[in-house]
């Protein structure tokens, strides 16, 4: 690989390390902004819904952009935005406006990693297996170390800092990238006249539209009820406005030529779908424990951030120092072997968050986050193996696609499924039945993986 190369690749992975830098961070953020804006967690979780909802939604929309307006336009637009907001956010005069610049930094950050990898692979010809697995270390690492970043910088400073970090690497990157990225190719006739209904066509606006709206009316119909204690005819209205939203959703994929998640591809392939199912059910079982456990550790047992940062650290070495063991295993094995074995730890996890009360060490965290961590590690790799597997070769792109959004809906519902059980505060007896919950899911990916076909 040459310097020019080596250079791009590192243009490209600090852009794409800020969407899971920022996503994690707020893990440990959350106690604070619940004290700063005097709000309960089901309030303060929607920091964490609205940046996955809006990456969700932009990661497949700036993927298709960018063929129409050029990756490196799109890679370098996405880092200007994420300089705007990182400015903004700490200046927010409310939560409300809080929300808006996470949402609007989501965006920004997705559209840099919805063409990262492509410009990688297009651009870096040489060792591009190499490349590729850089890429993938700058993801997974930046997710890994973001809750111990988050806990210095609170401690050290507040939680203002977690975006004014965000900086120096919008900075280094967009030099980096202006000089390394190779202009884009003229657009073709065919995107060059296409026009804005043409392209709303082609991302599936109504269909985006219908998602997101129907999806944020639920949430704030179930999330209202369980905040004010009761059931109230509103409440009840506006859930079903989600619910119908949501139906007519799914009506609109199954019928649109370009559908925003190709639902006509789960019935036609069953064995994919069922992978998806499980990989949205790992990604609740691991978010719980990544979101649930910070907020626990600083309001239950008084950790301080920093030492909630360190704590959490466990959690994401425990995850790179399996990722490369399970490469190797499920290489010799194939994905079954190590699928069960990360169904057995989250179980092993799950069950352990039971037994912790006020008078538990509070390092014995750390056998849940290493069981979590070791079967993340062993995930990362082995569901992708089993997408592969399951998906013909013809459609491994849009498998690809929806795998994506699997994660992105397992990570909304667990937030949610905090939400629902902590209530207005977090509290022992509310992470008890948070890892009852959690078990029962992680026995039923112990079944379905035990029961997968290779």
């Amino acid at each position: 690989m040459n310097a020019r190369s080596r250079w791009l690749l590192i243009s490209v992975g600090l852009g794409v390390l800020l969407n899971p830098l920022n996503s994690s961070m707020i893990s440990v953020a959350i106690a604070r902004l619940q004290h700063v804006y005097q709000l309960d967690y089901t309030d303060v979780s929607w920091v964490i819904f609205s940046f996955y909802i809006a990456s969700a939604v932009a990661q497949p929309v700036m993927g298709k952009a960018s063929d129409l307006f050029g990756r490196r336009k799109i890679f370098l637009i996405g880092l200007v935005v994420a300089f705007v907001t990182s400015l903004l956010a700490p200046l927010s005069p409310s939560f409300g406006w809080l929300i808006v610049y996470r949402v609007v930094q989501s965006i920004g950050t997705s559209m840099m990693v919805a063409v990262g990898m492509a410009i990688v692979r297009i651009h870096i010809t040489e060792k591009q297996a190499t490349a590729l697995s850089v890429m993938s270390i700058f993801l997974s690492g930046a997710a890994a170390i973001g809750p111990f970043i988050g806990g210095v910088l609170i401690h050290w400073w507040d939680w203002q800092a977690i975006f004014l970090v965000n900086i120096p690497f919008v900075v280094a990157s967009f030099l980096l990238a202006w000089r390394t990225i190779p202009k884009d190719n003229p657009p073709t006739s065919v995107a060059r006249d296409m026009s804005i209904r043409k392209w709303f066509d082609l991302i599936d606006a109504s269909g985006i539209l219908l998602f997101t709206v129907g999806l944020v009316a639920l949430l704030i119909g179930l999330l209202s009820a369980k905040s004010s204690g009761h059931v109230s005819f509103g409440h009840i209205f506006l859930g079903m406005i989600g619910l119908v939203l949501l139906a007519a959703f799914v009506r609109h994929e199954l019928k649109t030529t370009s559908p925003f998640i190709p639902l006509r591809t789960f019935a036609k392939y069953p064995a994919m779908t069922w992978v998806n199912v499980e990989f949205m059910l790992v990604n609740v079982l691991f978010y719980s424990l990544f979101f649930g456990l910070p907020s626990y550790l600083q309001m239950v047992r008084n950790v301080s951030e920093f030492h909630t940062g360190i704590l959490m650290l466990s959690l994401g070495l425990c995850s790179l120092v399996a990722s490369p063991i399970a490469g190797r295993w499920i290489d010799k094995s194939g994905p079954r072997p190590a699928l069960i074995t990360s169904a057995i730890l989250m179980t092993f996890g799950s069950v352990w968050l039971v037994t912790l009360n006020q008078n538990s060490p509070v390092i014995s965290v750390c056998l849940a986050l290493a069981a979590f961590g070791i079967s993340n590690g062993l995930n990362n790799v082995g569901m992708q193996a089993a997408l592969f597997i399951s998906s013909p070769k013809e459609i491994i792109g849009v498998a690809s696609g929806i795998f994506n959004t699997s994660r992105y809906l397992g990570t909304i519902l667990s937030s949610l499924l905090i939400s629902i059980v902590m209530g207005d505060k977090f509290s022992a007896e509310g992470l008890r039945v948070l890892g009852i919950i959690l078990t029962v899911i992680a026995l039923s990916l112990v079944f379905m993986s035990r029961r997968r076909r290779e």
